[in-house]
C-alpha cells in the first residue's frame, strides 16, 4: 500500500484569534492517500482464509490513537482473510513480554508489535529474540526502537513517523499563530507568552522531540519577528520546562489533574493566566480544554476567553473541538495511513515475500537511507498532516 512522499508543510494564513470562538470550516493537510504496492499485492482473494497466524500487541488499548490503529488494522487484515489475535500490553512491558512468549508457544508466525518500553532497547530487543529463536518475522510500529534492535535480524521492520517532525511542524504551527495574534493571547499585557507543556511519557523519542522542537521551532519564529520567547508559566528557574504523566500513558486524566492545581493559582485576576498550552497528544490536550471549560474558559461561545490550545494525533473529539473553536490544532498522526503500510508488509510475509519487498522510495515509501540511495534500516515513515480552523 504505497504511501506517496509528503513535501514539507507550510501553515497558510492565519487561524482563530484566541478570544473568539473558531467560525467557518476546517483546514486538513491529510497524509497522503495509500494504495497496495504491486510488488507485494493483496491476496488474489480478499477474504479468503490466511495461513498466516498473526499476533498483535499493543501498549496500552486506552490509547485513543492507538486504538485507532487497531480499528484500521483489524479491518485491513480481515480483508487479507487475517482474524489478528491482539493483546493489551496495558502499559506493562512485563505483562507484553508474557504475551510474546505465550503467542509464539501459541503457534503465531507473525509478530505486530507495539512496544510498551521506549527508554532503553532491552524490551524491544528480547521481542527480536524470540521472534529469531522461532524463526518468524517481527514488525514494531508507532513507538520508536533503535536501528540496531531492527538490524539485529532481517526478518525485522519498523514502522512509525519521523519523530521530530511533530515537533518541528507544532512548533512552527503555534509560532505562525502567535505573531498573528500576539496581543490577543497576551492576557496581561506583559509582552510575553505563559505557556505549559504536557509531556506523554520520559524516554519516549515522540515525546522528546515534540517537546524540544514545538518550543525551539515556535520561539525562533517569535524571536526572528521581535518578540519575547515563550515564557514557561513556573518560571525560569524550574529543572524541567514541561509535565509529565507519570503513568506514561499521555492521558486525559493526568492533564486533568495538572490544569486543575495550576488553574487553583493562575488566573487573569492575577494577572498571571497561562496563556498557552502545549499537549504532546490529544488527549491530554483534551484534558486541559476540559479543566479550562469547568473553570469558564474554552466555551467556544464567542464571548469566553479561548486560550490557544495545540495537541498532536487529530482525534475526533480534538477535530470537534478545533471546528467548535474551543481548541487551536493539531498535527494529524495518521492511524490508517500507519496501519496499511504495516498491512503492506504482512501481505509480503503472506505471499511468501521477505518483509521488506518493495519497500523503497521507488515504491513511494519514506524510508531511511544511507548516503548512496540503499535502504539504511528497515524503517518506514508515515509523514504527518495539519488539522486546524480556518
Amino acid at each position: 500500500m504505497k504511501l506517496k512522499k509528503l513535501s514539507a508543510l507550510l501553515l497558510a494564513g492565519t487561524m482563530c484569534l484566541s478570544i473568539a470562538a473558531c467560525s467557518g470550516g476546517n483546514k486538513e493537510t491529510p497524509a497522503p492517500e495509500t494504495t497496495a504496492p504491486a510488488e507485494s499485492g493483496a491476496p488474489a482473494e480478499t477474504g479468503a482464509v490466511s495461513d498466516l497466524n498473526v499476533a498483535v500487541f499493543y501498549y496500552n488499548y486506552s490509547d485513543i490513537y492507538i486504538s485507532s490503529v487497531r480499528n484500521n488494522m483489524d479491518t485491513m487484515l480481515g480483508e487479507m482473510g487475517i482474524t489478528p489475535d491482539n493483546y493489551d500490553g496495558a502499559g506493562n512491558q512485563n505483562q507484553q513480554t508474557d504475551q510474546i512468549s505465550t503467542a509464539i508457544a501459541n503457534g503465531a508466525n507473525l509478530l505486530i508489535v507495539n512496544i510498551v518500553e521506549t527508554s532503553s532497547p532491552d524490551a524491544a530487543q528480547n521481542a527480536v529474540d524470540a521472534a529469531k529463536a522461532a524463526g518468524i518475522p517481527i514488525i514494531f510500529f508507532n513507538r520508536e526502537v533503535s536501528d540496531d534492535v531492527v538490524n539485529s535480524y532481517d526478518k525485522c521492520a519498523f514502522v512509525g513517523t519521523d519523530a521530530p517532525e511533530a515537533g518541528h511542524m507544532q512548533g512552527k504551527m503555534i509560532g505562525d499563530f502567535l505573531m498573528a495574534n500576539y496581543d490577543t493571547v497576551d492576557l496581561n499585557g506583559d509582552g510575553k507568552i505563559s505557556y505549559v507543556m504536557f509531556k506523554g511519557q520520559e524516554g519516549n523519542a515522540e515525546a522528546e522531540f515534540r517537546t524540544q522542537y514545538a518550543v525551539e521551532d515556535a520561539d525562533a519564529i517569535l524571536t526572528e519577528g521581535g518578540k519575547e520567547a515563550l515564557s514557561y508559566y513556573a518560571g525560569a528557574d524550574v529543572a524541567t520546562k514541561y509535565l509529565v504523566d507519570q503513568n506514561g500513558t499521555w492521558s486525559s486524566a493526568a492533564a486533568v489533574a495538572y490544569m486543575d492545581t495550576i488553574l487553583a493559582e493562575y488566573s487573569e485576576a492575577n494577572g498571571n493566566m497561562v496563556e498557552l498550552v502545549i499537549a504532546n497528544n490529544d488527549d491530554m490536550a483534551m484534558g486541559a480544554i476540559s479543566s479550562l471549560q469547568t473553570a469558564g474558559y474554552n466555551l467556544g461561545d464567542g464571548e469566553c476567553v479561548t486560550i490557544p490550545v495545540f495537541g498532536v494525533d487529530a482525534i475526533d473529539s480534538a477535530k470537534q473541538a478545533i471546528d467548535e473553536g474551543k481548541m487551536t490544532g493539531t498535527v494529524m498522526q495518521d492511524a490508517e495511513g500507519m496501519a496499511s503500510t504495516i498491512t503492506a508488509l504482512v501481505a509480503n510475509v503472506q505471499n511468501g515475500g521477505a518483509v521488506m519487498d518493495g519497500i523503497d522510495e521507488a515504491g513511494g515509501y519514506i524510508v531511511d537511507l544511507n548516503d548512496d540511495g540503499t535502504v539504511k534500516v528497515n524503517k518506514i515513515r508515515v509523514p504527518y498532516g495539519l488539522y486546524t480552523a480556518e
